[in-house]
């Protein structure tokens, strides 16, 4: 079952609202792939960018999601397609992958982000000894993937929209 499109309350704590909005944006990433067949999902739809398909998006919101809660901020090893050298924008290449399947991988990532985030202050600093932006606070990291989120959120739009007209606010 998809996550559902709330926005968080006006008046809330600030680990509330955070989280609310970026788990409001995880959903519209949801809401822009409902009824869209593999084919579709894999298919460029801007020449200058062959790797931004719906599925390329979402596995690289996925790989994100673990770059900035479990290796960023929590130091894990650096592991996942987004630290390969080779080929350039690794965790975007997933020709073959079913749909169904990588919105199962960012759901799954995004439920261990949130347990992350729910784990620790919002002023504690990342622990990766190897990466500038683990100096980041969590507060900071969570700015960023609604940030982050939102932007791609609306590139699911664009291309939603190109591939079969399919238009919606959220």
């Amino acid at each position: 079952m998809p996550p559902s499109r709330i926005r968080p309350p006006f008046v809330a704590d600030e680990r509330t609202q955070l989280v609310g909005w970026l788990d409001l944006q995880r959903a519209i990433v949801h809401h822009k792939c409902e009824g869209l067949a593999d084919a579709d999902a894999h298919r460029a739809v801007l020449p200058t960018s062959p790797l931004m398909t719906v599925a390329g998006i979402v596995s690289h919101l996925r790989w994100v999601e673990q770059s900035w809660f479990e290796i960023l901020f929590l130091g894990r090893p650096a592991t996942g397609p987004q630290f390969q050298e080779e080929p350039e924008d690794a965790d975007m290449r997933v020709e073959g992958v079913p749909l169904a399947r990588l919105l199962a991988e960012y759901d799954q990532q995004c439920a261990i982000s949130n347990e992350i985030v729910a784990a620790h202050p919002l002023d504690e600093v990342g622990r990766h000894p190897d990466y500038r932006s683990a100096a980041a606070s969590l507060r900071w990291m969570l700015i960023h993937m609604v940030e982050e989120t939102a932007r791609h959120a609306g590139h699911l739009d664009t291309i939603r929209e190109l591939l079969d007209g399919e238009k919606s606010y959220y």
